[in-house]
């Protein structure tokens, strides 16, 4: 593994950051205080995102996308990261590769749209009673004749108000296993307007304001067959074959916020004076910074890691939620110091720190909870022994 970044990955990061930092950040307060992302500025943002060769950047040359390697798909999350969640996730918008897994008409309607900013994907996996537990789901779908008919309830699914379609996860029977029945899953395209598909607001959130969640109802919703995205009752291994690296890209989008609190923290201690001296000078803070300049490193250090055997065909589940674990919880050790080291400023919306602070709980519950990841970590360690 190199430590360096090469000049291509080094001009991914520069310009990338200018982006953000021109584009992105100038519509934070506005985002932040009304709760809301303005489709005309999605637009707008949207058309200097395409002409810098930013959106869809994770996809694959051949669909018309960067065809980044993994490390260095990830230093552009990173730097994504560092804005507001709604502004850079819809605005600059990346497709979920899972879409790659589709049939050739299938990427031609659900895929390539979305790389062109027609339109956005969700997916729509956790339920009111299935989070961690997603074999627990009670959504189903059921066989009638060449079509599937779906019914049940999804909840906390992210962006469904602007998505064009959703790929739903549903039970569509059992099947027996060493360990016990088991419920079989498959995954299906379900476009917005379908009847019996209904999109309803979700809730209000502390976490990313502007980036909204949704209930979406599915009641007698017929699908025809070749809706199905892969095979009949493969969901979890289409799920597990394309989505394996997601964990790393929110260990990334966490780390571009880390280090900007970061930066603040360390500019006001440098610049902020108490008792006739900088307060970085006082023990009490500059072990702070030290503190969490060390913890971003080590941070950083596991995602890369992690990235770099992604592509080598090594990394492990365990290399991912270490990666997604670490990152997520340095990120809300970094935001809670910064806030420390500000004092009473920390918490003005006038800085961003209080964003990154509030933004940084949801890190830690989402795309699998910080236990579910000790849990993936520990039961890979204990395998080996038979435990």
């Amino acid at each position: 593994m190199q430590f360096g970044l090469t000049d291509e990955q080094k001009m991914i990061v520069e310009t990338t950051r200018a982006f953000v930092e021109n584009e992105l950040y100038p519509h934070e307060m506005e985002v932040e205080r009304t709760g809301h992302l303005r489709m005309d500025l999605i637009r707008e943002v949207q058309q200097k995102a395409m002409a810098a060769g930013l959106y869809a950047a994770n996809m694959p040359t051949e669909v018309g996308g960067a065809g980044l390697d993994t490390l260095s798909w990830l230093l552009y999350e990173k730097e994504l990261g560092r804005a507001n969640y709604a502004l850079h996730w819809t605005c600059v918008a990346r497709p979920s590769n899972i879409l790659l897994a589709g049939t050739p008409a299938q990427r031609e309607k659900y895929l390539m749209p979305c790389i062109r900013g027609e339109t956005w994907d969700c997916l729509a996996m956790t339920e009111p009673g299935a989070g961690s537990d997603l074999r627990g789901m009670k959504a189903s779908a059921r066989q009638d004749g060449s079509d599937w008919v779906l019914n049940g309830t999804k909840h906390f699914i992210s962006h469904a108000d602007v998505a064009g379609f959703t790929i739903a996860f549903m039970a569509t029977g059992e099947e027996d296993t060493p360990r016990g029945p088991k419920k079989r899953i498959t995954a299906f395209f379900v476009d917005k307007g379908t009847k019996g598909f209904s999109v309803r607001e979700g809730y209000r959130n502390v976490s990313h304001r502007g980036y909204t969640n949704a209930v979406l109802e599915f009641d007698d919703c017929r699908i025809p067959a070749d809706q199905v995205l892969g095979e009949p009752h493969k969901g979890f291994e289409v799920a597990n074959s394309w989505l394996g690296a997601t964990r790393l890209q929110v260990a990334a989008t966490c780390l571009g916020r880390a280090e900007r609190a970061l930066g603040h923290a360390i500019a006001y201690a440098a610049d902020r004076r108490q008792f006739g001296q900088q307060i970085g000078k006082f023990q009490g803070i500059s072990f702070k910074l030290a503190d969490m300049a060390m913890e971003l490193k080590a941070a950083e250090l596991l995602a890369w890691e992690a990235a770099w055997k992604f592509d080598q065909g090594t990394a492990t589940d365990g290399d991912m939620a270490m990666a997604k674990l670490k990152a997520t919880e340095v990120l809300a050790m970094i935001a809670d110091e910064a806030i420390q080291i500000h004092g009473g400023m920390g918490l003005m919306d006038d800085l961003p720190l209080e964003r990154i602070w509030r933004d940084a709980r949801v890190e830690r519950i989402w795309e699998g909870t910080s236990e579910i990841q000790r849990h993936i970590i520990s039961r890979e360690l204990l395998r080996p022994h038979g435990a």
